[in-house]
């Protein structure tokens, strides 16, 4: 397996937009959750559509690459998984019912939205948060 280990070098609007994107994916997240604690019994399909729904109302969260408001979703999904596995188990004590996030440190970019340049020296972020390319500063290990 090959490990990067890399730190982002950022100018401050590039500092900006990320924070901007963590916020969107943040936004989506709660807002799904929301939806599920409204609409008991809804499944898998109706959190993906109303994600689908939430990029078609708000400008800001279509402008955040598709793949990471999935993830959002995904992490919604987990915590309820989680919730209702718990549950099951019996065991004892709280059983983790699923939380409004307030403060995230990340979007999850899958397998769209970025670019990794051939030198391996930065990133393109290819969505419409304005991130662009980000320079990295780090070494390879194998």
């Amino acid at each position: 397996m090959l490990v990067m280990e890399f730190k982002a070098v950022l100018k401050k609007p590039q500092e900006w937009a990320i924070n901007e994107a963590i916020r969107t994916a943040r936004f989506v997240r709660n807002k799904v959750l929301r939806y599920w604690m409204d609409n008991r019994g809804v499944g898998k399909k109706e959190l993906y559509r109303y994600n689908t729904q939430l990029r078609d109302e708000f400008e800001f969260v279509k402008n955040l690459n598709s793949h990471a408001c999935q993830a959002s979703v995904e992490n919604v999904e987990r915590a309820i998984k989680r919730f209702f596995d718990n549950c099951k188990k019996k065991v004892p004590g709280k059983k983790g019912y699923p939380k409004f996030k307030k403060h995230s440190r990340s979007v999850e970019y899958k397998q769209s939205g970025w670019k990794l340049s051939p030198d391996k020296k930065s990133i393109k972020f290819t969505d419409k948060k304005g991130i662009g390319k980000v320079k990295l500063k780090g070494t390879w290990a194998g």
